[in-house]
């Protein structure tokens, strides 16, 4: 069967911020939302979701370690649509949209969102 996530999901303090974070740039990529509570959770079961929340040990959220949490895009206007939507709801740049190059030519962007997380969005239909 192949690799495959059901899920990712990381914590927020605050939900209302992180939550409004990760509708803006979930809507560049055209995945659907679904609220429950102080959560929040992105794409559809099946095809694997992500989600968003306070930590159900009553805990502080903190970003993983060395982590990072990738997104694909179509194109690059939506790399660079998803950085913008996330730097205006209360996401910072941890590497400006541009190519790259890791063993074959991309196209992404790097944010954080408010908790800290480390999150990119990339596209592989980048010409020449």
């Amino acid at each position: 069967m192949g690799l495959y996530f059901t899920h990712v999901m990381v914590g927020a303090d605050d939900p209302a911020a992180s939550i409004a974070f990760y509708d803006a740039i979930f809507a560049t990529l055209d995945v659907p939302s679904q609220k429950m509570e102080d959560r929040a959770f992105y794409g559809e079961p099946g095809t694997g979701m992500f989600a968003v929340g306070r930590p159900r040990n009553g805990e502080a959220a903190t970003p993983a370690n060395g982590g990072t949490i990738g997104f694909g895009a179509p194109d690059i206007a939506t790399v660079n649509a998803w950085h913008a939507a996330g730097l205006a709801n209360g996401g910072t740049c941890e590497g400006a949209p541009g190519r790259r190059d890791y063993g074959q030519p991309m196209y992404g962007a790097y944010l954080r969102d408010p908790v800290g997380n480390k999150l990119c969005c990339f596209t592989m239909n980048v010409e020449g």
